[in-house]
């Protein structure tokens, strides 16, 4: 991992193609403006956990088709 400090204003650069700069810093918060081509994805990182939990939960459900299957067996 690579750690830097930069003040507002300042930028870094990942690649020929993204920078990141930094806008602001108030409240423990920092404010980031992220230019990069549009076939580059930006996600937060808690939202790729979340959907790579819901993704592992649809995995895991049964199938619409197997649900009638046992609805059907317990009229029986």
């Amino acid at each position: 991992m690579l750690i830097l400090q930069r003040k507002e204003g300042e930028s870094l650069l990942i690649g020929d193609e993204v920078e990141v700069t930094v806008l602001a810093v108030e409240a423990g918060r920092v404010r980031l403006a992220i230019q990069a081509p549009r076939s580059v994805t930006i996600l937060r990182s808690e939202l790729k956990v979340a959907a790579q939990t819901n993704r592992e939960a649809a995995a895991e459900e049964v199938s619409p088709l197997e649900l009638l299957g046992v609805l059907k067996e317990k009229k029986e």
